[in-house]
């Protein structure tokens, strides 16, 4: 995009996405902050399920921390000077840690996902020797269930997250933009360059690998409650096997309502962008800010969807806001 005035934001960006960022703020901080008290005070630190959402409460805080940024970003950016302290964080600091903890966010759910189906099929394998499929797959999904290898999965997912988002950042700092970019908000901001579009290539990749595995997850879960129903006596009210069911569909809802929309539009997005036409550019350019707006709403969301998935957790939050009579 050769034209500095061609993108140009409308009231839905300057004034909308303001607010709503400016909205989940507080919430997402609160709930957050709260379960990671909870966490720390009440969960038990050996649990798989608890280092995996602990490691979630820590992506969620980050994508609150820049909530703010955006929200002034989207406000004032069109009028912030390229080269400005403000621009700079806004575009550089907040987009590194948007995407790093939304991609760690997304792997992890997947990992929750595997680890709780492991944990129904560890479970039905006692009564069950069919219940895996081949010794690779049984020691594949044990794996996900132990604390160490949990603990070991998340380290190297944030690091793998962080780096390839720190090339691709890297890359855009030290090339010079041209000098028609005189404001924040502008195509080169909005779209990245080159490495941006493979990093973020890389990352729908990701994405996409994530929710076809809890997906597959999901439906061979029920397949095989299915299979064993008709042939033992478990019925439908087995509390494991519904608290699996449930938990497993939940974060299938998270991906589907929170992050497909966006990881769907972004291929779309590139295709697109071929054809240097500025009205399409603007409604591209929204589309995509809105999108990932309903991704970091996630973030705010999560203390509601941790008490979905946590007994430990939702018992300590009832005991904080209730009290025994005697």
């Amino acid at each position: 995009m050769n034209n500095s005035a061609c993108l140009q934001p409308s009231p839905a960006t300057t004034v909308a996405l303001p607010i709503i960022y400016s909205c989940l703020l507080p919430a997402g901080i609160f709930g957050n902050i709260l379960a990671a008290w909870v966490f720390s005070r009440k969960a038990p630190t050996r649990r798989t399920l608890y280092i995996y959402l602990a490691n979630l409460v820590t992506a969620n805080l980050l994508v609150c921390s820049t909530m703010p940024f955006l929200a002034a970003y989207f406000a004032a950016g069109h009028r912030w000077p390229y080269e400005s302290v403000a621009c700079r964080v806004a575009h550089h600091l907040g987009t590194l840690v948007m995407y790093v903890s939304m991609y760690v966010t997304i792997t992890i759910l997947c990992s929750i996902a595997l680890s709780q189906y492991a944990t129904l099929k560890k479970n039905s394998s006692a009564q069950h020797s069919q219940a895996l499929p081949g010794n690779f797959h049984r020691r594949l999904l044990h794996e996900f269930r132990r604390p160490k290898f949990a603990k070991c999965l998340c380290v190297v997912i944030w690091l793998i997250v962080l780096c390839i988002t720190v090339t691709a950042i890297t890359y855009n700092v030290q090339e010079r933009a041209p000098a028609e970019f005189l404001t924040c908000y502008n195509a080169r901001v909005e779209v990245g360059e080159r490495p941006t579009m493979i990093a973020g290539s890389l990352a729908t990749v990701c994405f996409f690998m994530s929710f076809m595995t809890v997906f597959w997850s999901y439906y061979s879960l029920t397949r095989h409650l299915s299979k064993i129903q008709k042939t033992t006596c478990i019925g439908d009210r087995h509390l494991i096997y519904k608290r699996v069911k449930r938990n497993i569909l939940v974060i299938q809802m998270i991906l589907t309502v929170c992050f497909l929309p966006y990881h769907i539009f972004r291929p779309i997005f590139y295709v697109l962008l071929k054809d240097n036409d500025c009205p399409r550019l603007n409604y591209l350019v929204e589309i995509k800010n809105f999108l990932t707006c309903l991704a970091a709403a996630k973030s705010s969301l999560d203390p509601v969807i941790t008490l979905l998935l946590d007994n430990t957790f939702k018992k300590s939050v009832y005991g904080l806001f209730t009290k025994s009579t005697p």
